[in-house]
C-alpha cells in the first residue's frame, strides 16, 4: 500500500483516482503529477514500484501545497476575514452561505436542521371549559 503525504493511497484503483484522495489534489492535478512522473495513467496503486512513489512524493513535496499545510491556511484564510468584519467574514461567523446564494428556502447545509416555531400554550381563563 502506497502512503503518500500521510495518506494510505486505495491499493486497487488507478493511481490518478488514488491521487485525489490527497486533500488538495483534484483530478487535473492528478494527472499531472502522474506524467511528470512518467507513470502510465492505467497502472493501479498497488502496482507502483517504490522508485515511482518516491516519484510522486518528491513531486507532491515541491510543487504542491496539500494536507495540513494546506488545510492550516484556507483556515488562517477563513479566520482573517473574520477578524477583519468584512461581509465574507461575518457570514463565516454567522454560518451562513457566503458567496450570494439565497436562504429563504436553501442553504440547509450550512445552516443546519430546521428548527419549528415554538408556540406559547393559549392560557385559557378560570371557570371556562
Amino acid at each position: 500500500m502506497a502512503r503518500i503525504a500521510g495518506i494510505d493511497l486505495p491499493p486497487n484503483k488507478r493511481v490518478v483516482i488514488s491521487l485525489t484522495y490527497i486533500y488538495g489534489i483534484g483530478r487535473k492535478t492528478a494527472q499531472n503529477i502522474v506524467e511528470k512522473a512518467q507513470i502510465d495513467l492505467a497502472t493501479r496503486t498497488k502496482d507502483l514500484t517504490e522508485d515511482q512513489t518516491r516519484k510522486i512524493r518528491e513531486i507532491i513535496e515541491g510543487s504542491y501545497k496539500v494536507e495540513g499545510d494546506l488545510r492550516r491556511e484556507v483556515t488562517m484564510n477563513i479566520k482573517r476575514l473574520m477578524d477583519l468584519g468584512c461581509y465574507r467574514g461575518l457570514r463565516h461567523r454567522k454560518g451562513l452561505p457566503v458567496r450570494g446564494q439565497r436562504t429563504h428556502t436553501n442553504s440547509r447545509t450550512r445552516k443546519g436542521p430546521k428548527r419549528g416555531i415554538v408556540r406559547a400554550k393559549a392560557v385559557v381563563p378560570a371557570g371556562r371549559p
